[in-house]
């Protein structure tokens, strides 16, 4: 197994303080760094949250998302600089931003973005200007400077070196007025992973990574809406559990594989934490191999 290393970032900036800060402890109570055999590298506290939109972005909490993603950024730079695999416990998917700003810091990556949505809102179609909607936009360079060119780095990862795996939110995100995804990035949506095979699929999006190494991002809500309800936007459909082990093994055992965070379980909607315990076997089970 990997030499990993927990950090918890329980930021709700790119969302709403609705119980994904919870995420954290509620992973680690059901016995995550035990089971992994990681270590505690710390915790990463946002600043206060601001409920009003800002006029000049459209964006929630953007100047907050922009320091936060700094500390989060030198966390992971921290866990990366001991040899140690960097596994990030959100908080909602605005997380992102902070950990490929370690990488981009370094040099190029990759990045397999395993979520329900793709997540590539501009600020005028999100409804609630939540950049946990829009966070691949922004690392990808779209969206207000503030949050799209962090240090002055931006894009934190081209198009070409994305790898989008799962998402079924064609017709919702179509019928908000979603850009398009670039056609430069490599989308694999739910039917084409169906079609594939889950553990193909991930092969494939491995091989497109492979080379600069890569980031894995979970959003949890990319598992089926029946496995997973404890999230915030529920959508019908998703992956399901063995599907979900199968493509963070194989991606997890490719040595491009640089870190990974998990974002957006609600613990407040899993009141027995019967669904922390699943998501702790599935990771453990992802890390170590075993089906």
């Amino acid at each position: 197994m990997r030499d990993v290393a927990i950090i918890e970032a329980p930021s709700v900036l790119g969302l709403r303080p609705t119980g994904v800060e919870g995420l954290p402890e509620a992973l680690l109570g059901a016995g995550l760094a035990e089971g992994l055999g990681a270590v505690r590298a710390g915790r990463v506290e946002p600043p206060a949250y601001d409920p009003e939109r800002d006029p000049d972005t459209g964006v929630l909490n953007p100047g907050g998302i922009a320091g936060y993603s700094v500390a989060l950024a030198d966390a992971v730079t921290a866990v990366l600089d001991d040899g140690r695999f960097p596994l990030v416990l959100g908080g909602d998917c605005s997380v992102l931003l902070g950990n490929l700003l370690a990488l981009r810091r370094r040099d190029r990556h990759g990045l397999l973005f395993l979520d329900g949505h793709t997540d590539f809102y501009q600020p005028s179609a999100e409804p609630a200007g939540e950049a946990a909607s829009m966070e691949l936009a922004l690392a990808t360079g779209r969206g207000p400077r503030v949050l799209a060119d962090l240090e002055g780095r931006g894009p934190l990862v081209r198009d070409e070196d994305v790898v989008a795996l799962g998402f079924r939110d064609a017709e919702e995100s179509a019928s908000y007025g979603m850009q398009p995804l670039p056609p430069a990035l490599h989308a694999m949506d739910l039917v084409t992973v169906r079609a594939l095979g889950a553990a193909e699929a991930a092969r494939r999006a491995v091989e497109m990574l492979t080379g600069t190494g890569y980031w894995i991002h979970l959003d949890v809500d990319v598992l089926d809406d029946t496995a997973m309800p404890a999230v915030d936007y529920r959508l019908p459909g998703g992956l399901t559990w063995q599907e979900l082990e199968a493509v963070l093994r194989t991606a997890l055992s490719d040595d491009g594989a640089v870190g990974l965070d998990v974002a957006i379980f609600n613990p407040r909607l899993d009141p027995d934490g019967s669904i922390a315990e699943r998501l702790t076997e599935c990771l453990v089970r992802s890390f170590d191999g075993q089906g």
